[in-house]
């Protein structure tokens, strides 16, 4: 770590990652400004991040949940899932396509979102405390994005970078928990038409029930509970696509139906313009 004091250190990469995300350039990694592997420091990070989107009139609508992947777990050398905040400015509805510029990286991958109908307040939250608290599940994009220099992230860069969240599209049908069995669902994810991924529910620590009961007690025992109307989006069923100017994506989930977004070029922006 560098001279700084802690909360200097924290400023300070908060600041370097509002500055990434506001002029589209993206920065170098923030863990050597952070105490060395100190990931409650990058926590505090992405929190002074997202109480000054609040304070700028953002609305949180929701969390997500990363590093869900076993295999992505060892890479960043970690044995748990880290979570980040959505923001209601972060969803992009089915049909509208996302605009060139409008993200620095991004990669896309499927997953299983849950919508409450009741809060998650327990820190030793029950399956079934979460299964009567869920409103549906629907499918999901979530189109991650990392505000640091070609994805060159540890574990503490990609917890102050908000989970390395970008933006999400969520399917329009929504479907009652006792209508499908999340661990056992299959998902294709498929780029310009062709398959690129396939996975299933328990490639996301087991099943998103498991993940999104972590996250409960994870955000309980910080004192800033799930809440009726949250969206939880779950965790990857699968590996994350790159994705690029005028690409199309479609996520199929066995039982929870199909999610799709594309990318936008400059030229049919600019033809549209």
């Amino acid at each position: 770590m560098s001279a700084h004091e802690p909360a200097d250190a924290v400023a300070e990469a908060a600041a370097v990652l509002a500055e990434a995300t506001r002029t589209g350039v993206p920065c170098a990694p923030v863990r050597s400004l952070l105490p060395e592997g100190d990931i409650e420091a990058a926590y505090a990070v992405q929190r002074l991040n997202a109480e000054r989107g609040i304070a700028a009139g953002r609305r949180l609508v929701g969390r997500k949940i990363g590093l869900t992947s076993p295999a992505v777990q060892r890479q960043l050398g970690v044995d748990r899932p880290d979570f980040g905040a959505l923001f209601a400015d972060m969803a992009v509805p089915e049909g509208q396509p996302i605009a060139p510029g409008r993200l620095l990286q991004p990669k896309v991958e499927a997953e299983v979102a849950l919508v409450l109908g009741a809060d998650l307040p327990h820190r030793d939250p029950t399956v079934a405390d979460l299964l009567r608290a869920t409103a549906f599940a629907l499918p999901a994009l979530e189109i991650v994005d990392s505000r640091i220099a070609d994805w060159d992230i540890s574990i503490v860069d990609t917890v102050a970078d908000n989970a390395s969240c970008g933006l999400y599209v969520l399917g329009g049908t929504p479907v009652p928990l006792d209508r499908v069995d999340l661990r056992s669902v299959t998902m294709t994810l498929t780029k310009n038409g062709e398959t690129v991924f396939e996975g299933t529910g328990a490639d996301c620590l087991g099943s998103p029930l498991t993940a999104a009961l972590w996250l409960a007690a994870a955000l309980a025992r910080l004192g800033e509970p799930l809440r009726a109307g949250d969206t939880v989006l779950t965790g990857a069923l699968g590996p994350m696509a790159v994705a690029a100017e005028g690409d199309a994506f479609t996520a199929h989930i066995e039982g929870l139906g199909t999610v799709s977004t594309t990318f936008a070029s400059a030229a049919t922006e600019g033809a549209a313009a």
